[in-house]
């Protein structure tokens, strides 16, 4: 997990330590590693217009495609969602 995530889940159990309890509730969420050249694939477009598109240099897509890089954080949920419905970029930034 990242530095902020574990930071924020500290003081959530701390809280919880020391005050009554309000039903709080932890989720954590699992998202695979993506597999980015396979996911701009099924998206039709070349690196440049898919890299542009989700908004990272052409050279860091080629790092992840590429598997000297990994995409973290934001950039491996918004994949996810593009694998799962490979126009949603281009659909939510036309306003569909």
């Amino acid at each position: 997990m990242t530095e902020a995530f574990d930071s924020i889940k500290k003081g959530l159990k701390e809280a919880l330590a020391h005050g009554e309890d309000v039903g709080a509730v932890v989720h954590e969420v699992q998202v695979s590693e993506p597999d980015v050249a396979a996911i701009r694939a099924k998206s039709g477009l070349s690196q440049r217009e898919f890299a542009r598109s989700i908004g990272v240099a052409v050279g860091t897509l080629q790092g992840w495609e590429q598997g000297r890089r990994r995409p973290e954080g934001q950039a491996r949920v918004l994949l996810a969602l593009i694998e799962k419905r490979p126009a949603i970029v281009q659909e939510e930034l036309r306003g569909s």
